[in-house]
């Protein structure tokens, strides 16, 4: 990657609409502005991550929820068992859903199409079922957390929006390290493999190690993220930890704002964030809002496949620049 590729005016543009998005609450000072964009810089941090691997590679993942689960999990056991700060528990989170990903990915990455898909399914039962049943990690009833572990970050108050800080810095550095990936030799070989995996092998490209890579790239964040949604709330359960429904939004968020592209998961996720709060809000489609998101995943493949951000560039080929 050359210097010259950070000039992209499509980057900054992204960066500084999700630096305005996050810093309107810090300005309000409002709780309730701050818990609704919260949920979209989560979601930023979570649907740009899955691009790295669907987006890039073309593989779909049904599970990769699971990271942040992972991730939550082993921050909070850390944090309540051994009285680690939420700094290194959530790095320690990020590395454990990164090591995760290599395992897994060196597996798993042999198959392909709808094989890959099912088998990350299986792989986010199979690991609720056993964190229910592992003893350390407090079986089916999880971890909580002694309220009094927030004195250290000045109150429960103080350390929400230490929190919404923290996950607004890493909602923009995962935006920049998704370019960066995009834009280098190591992400045109993802590239090529999502195109074609036998030519690109033909290329030069080592598929299974940058298959396995980009997969832990995509990993390692939302193991972070994982810490602090858990830490802010207290404590976690295999269930919510584990939720596959979520994984699947994932899915819709990306495809709706555009896979492979920069701009498209954050356009995605605060198009179908704005969405659901809406659906949540509303007395006839507030029980029905996962079938509402498989009807919209439908609607997408069938008529706009490239997504929003995909579809805008096609028609107006000028917006290209601003769209990376």
């Amino acid at each position: 990657m050359s210097l010259k590729n950070l000039k992209n005016p499509g980057l900054w543009l992204t960066l500084v609409v999700v630096f305005i998005l996050g810093v309107i609450p810090i300005i309000n000072n409002k709780a309730s502005a701050r818990e609704e964009t919260l949920t979209v810089l989560l979601s930023v941090i979570l649907v740009s991550s899955l691009n790295i691997l669907l987006g890039y590679t073309g593989y779909i993942s049904f599970g990769h929820i699971v990271f942040y689960g992972m991730g939550g999990y082993v921050g909070l056991f850390l944090i309540s068992v051994y009285g680690w700060s939420l700094w290194t528990a959530m790095a320690a989170g990020g590395l454990a859903s990164g090591l995760l990903a290599f395992l897994l990915g060196s597996a798993i990455l042999r198959l392909r199409g709808s094989y890959f898909a099912l088998a990350t399914i299986g792989i986010n039962e199979a690991m609720r079922a056993f964190i229910s049943n592992f003893e350390p990690f407090g079986g089916p009833t999880g971890i909580s957390l002694n309220f009094q572990v927030y004195n250290q970050y000045g109150g429960a108050a103080q350390a929400l929006w230490t929190i919404y800080y923290v996950v607004l810095a890493l909602a923009l550095g995962n935006i920049l390290l998704s370019y960066l990936v995009k834009t280098s030799k190591f992400g045109l070989g993802l590239q090529a493999i999502r195109e074609d995996e036998e030519a690109a092998e033909v290329m030069g490209v080592v598929t299974p190690s940058s298959k396995t890579w980009a997969y832990v790239l995509s990993a390692v964040l939302p193991g972070m993220v994982g810490v602090l949604f858990f830490f802010k709330n207290g404590n976690i359960e295999p269930g919510p930890a584990f939720r596959l429904h979520l994984s699947i939004e994932l899915l819709v968020m990306v495809m709706l704002g555009g896979y492979g592209t920069i701009a498209g998961p954050v356009l995605g996720a605060f198009g179908y964030q704005r969405l659901r709060g809406l659906l949540l809000t509303s007395d006839l489609f507030k029980n029905i809002q996962l079938t509402v998101a498989g009807v919209l995943l439908l609607v997408i493949i069938l008529f706009i496949p490239s997504g929003a951000v995909g579809w805008i560039r096609h028609r107006f080929p000028v917006t290209r620049r601003y769209l990376p």
